[in-house]
């Protein structure tokens, strides 16, 4: 659980410099859930502001990609592709996010943008988590993918592990390195990370076979929409997804004033509720949760608004008939 704690803590700290953290993303183009980047870090765009003011959800992919605009209604049947079941489907969750308004014309589901889809994404930042070099696992293929691939604008490796020469000969030279003392809410940036080519073509690395590693082109409008889809998940999820334990041994473990984690008083450290709280601890005590509003705290402490654009009120509201 060290490199689970290690990241939360890490989150906490970067959220006093990026407007958006998440953790936990998919950056593959070809291949879905083939990488996962621990954290990730936007910078603000043009137009990010306006993106606040929007909606606190991940607008779908499928909404943005579209031709729906602002200005006039459109059959659902005519902007999303496919059977009418799975146009009414992909028009239901670009309304749940709070992105689209619909209604009916002449027997028809319609429906338009309720605000043209804002220039917003500055930079993408991914962070890969190592607390102990002495463990690298596969983080020599991760960053290597990261690089290769060029989705984010930068990559760096986050490390507790006293970084030597021999480390940073081993990594990829566009590859940043911090060393953080979590305890401390500290970063020693040990190398600057270097800008990838975020805009140009990029070379997906696949299965891995004796002799031999499998890649495959992406085209820079590939990676622009697999961006777009990152910067959009990190916005609607954020950092905060883990539990607190129901525990009476549970603790609110704030730590530096900025986030409310997930602490055990009988095992002294942060803890992993869905894997490791429950009665096979022999530290459990049936209890309650700790009370804590995790969207009231990420509101106070990043770019985001709960309440932005009525989101939450128009989720769920209806459904197609």
């Amino acid at each position: 659980m060290r490199e689970f704690g290690f990241e939360l803590r890490l989150c906490a700290r970067l959220e006093r410099d990026y407007p958006v953290v998440a953790r936990q993303l998919g950056t593959s183009v070809h291949a879905a859930g083939g990488r996962i980047v621990d954290v990730v870090c936007l910078t603000r765009g043009p137009e990010f502001d306006a993106r606040a003011e929007l909606t606190p959800e991940a607008i779908p992919a499928a909404a943005i990609e579209a031709d729906i605009g602002v200005g006039r209604w459109r059959r659902v049947t005519e902007v999303f592709d496919g059977p009418p079941a799975r146009a009414r489907a992909l028009a239901e969750r670009g309304v749940e996010a709070g992105f689209l308004e619909r209604a009916r014309r002449d027997g028809h589901a319609v429906v338009r943008q309720v605000a043209r889809y804002p220039d917003w994404v500055g930079d993408l930042v991914g962070v890969e988590n190592k607390p102990d070099l002495g463990r690298p696992g596969d983080l020599d293929a991760q960053l290597r993918h990261d690089v290769s691939l060029g989705l984010l604008d930068y990559a760096v490796l986050a490390t507790e592990s006293y970084v030597t020469r021999a480390h940073l000969n081993r990594l990829p030279d566009a590859v940043g390195v911090w060393r953080v003392d979590a305890e401390a809410s500290a970063i020693e940036v040990v190398r600057e990370p270097t800008r990838l080519d975020a805009s140009g073509w990029g070379l997906e690395p696949g299965e891995r076979h004796a002799g031999r590693w499998a890649v495959r082109p992406v085209s820079p409008d590939a990676k622009a929409t697999q961006r777009l889809r990152v910067a959009e998940r990190a916005y609607g999820k954020g950092w905060r997804t883990y539990e607190l334990p129901a525990c009476a041994n549970a603790d609110r473990g704030a730590e530096a004033g900025a986030a409310t984690l997930p602490h055990c008083a009988y095992k002294g450290r942060l803890v992993d509720a869905a894997s490791e709280c429950g009665p096979d601890c022999p530290g459990y005590e049936a209890g309650e949760r700790p009370a804590v509003d995790r969207d009231s705290e990420r509101a106070a402490r990043q770019a985001w608004d709960p309440d932005a654009g009525g989101a939450r009120e128009q989720s769920g509201l209806g459904r197609w008939t």
